[in-house]
């Protein structure tokens, strides 16, 4: 880290460093009023789907929401709920605030967003939610790429993902073809006992390497897992298949960097 983040601050060095240790950080959102704000306007479009009150009491609401959607309405509720916060025009600059420093810490501070911020819900005992094990820069994403994940609740042990250490994802990769086994369950059994289970809290907010093996497994918890996750990376770095104005679009690009993009020599006859 000395060489080549000589000029960063402690404070970066410090983040950056466990980040590359553990392949991710949790921390307190930098704006808490901004995480309550992407809550509120979840439970609106809960409560606009199931018709029914705003409740009192929105950790608890959302924690049992299994007793108030069956099984087989999950996807469409999901899907209506996911079409309902895209369609509100500031939040994701909302989900942006909540992780801004973070980013600008270990991103940069000119910035790509995801254009669609995507949602988990992963009731109890429930298999047709699971995300298998993966790393998205197995299917294209770009390896510049980094992950915000919000959670709407508490998340913890099952009810939370799991992430296999920087460490590890190279021991894995270095044996890929011994370990990976016909499908993606038997690459999690050869990796079960070195993923790591990431409890976070409502309120605070993780940033983790997508290209490090990841997903979920069945709920075996009491409560709903209620879960967002959207992707940022740096605007001048590799887009992979996802590709600049069609998945990502510039968030926070500097003056500079619009005159240089739109600069034209003089033209000489």
């Amino acid at each position: 880290m000395e060489h080549f983040n000589s000029f960063l601050n402690k404070e970066d060095i410090l983040l950056s460093e466990e980040y590359l240790k553990n392949g991710y950080i949790i921390r307190d959102s930098a704006s808490y009023n901004s995480v309550q704000y992407l809550r509120d306007s979840i439970v609106n479009c809960v409560i606009k789907f199931l018709g029914c009150k705003k409740p009192e009491n929105s950790d608890q609401f959302l924690n049992q929401i299994h007793e108030k959607v069956k099984p087989d309405e999950l996807n469409n509720f999901r899907l209506s709920v996911i079409k309902g916060i895209n369609e509100d025009p500031n939040f994701r600059f909302h989900y942006f605030q909540s992780a801004k420093p973070y980013l600008e810490s270990l991103v940069g501070n000119e910035l790509s967003m995801q254009l669609r911020v995507n949602l988990s819900i992963q009731m109890p005992k429930d298999e047709s939610s699971l995300l298998p094990v993966h790393s998205d820069t197995w299917s294209g994403d770009s390896p510049y790429e980094v992950v915000v994940w919000i959670p709407l609740v508490d998340c913890f042990n099952t009810k939370a993902m799991y992430l296999l250490s920087p460490e590890d994802s190279v021991k894995l990769v270095g044996n890929f073809s011994e370990r990976a086994g016909k499908n993606s369950e038997e690459l999690f059994q050869s990796i079960s006992k070195e993923v790591k289970f990431l409890n976070i809290k409502y309120g605070q907010v993780m940033v983790f390497d997508q290209g490090f093996p990841h997903g979920n497994r069945v709920n075996e918890e009491k409560e709903t897992r209620w879960s967002m996750n959207c992707r940022f990376k740096s605007v001048f770095t590799p887009y992979g298949d996802k590709k600049i104005g069609e998945f990502f679009e510039p968030i926070t690009l500097r003056a500079a960097s619009h005159n240089g993009m739109n600069y034209q020599f003089p033209r000489v006859k």
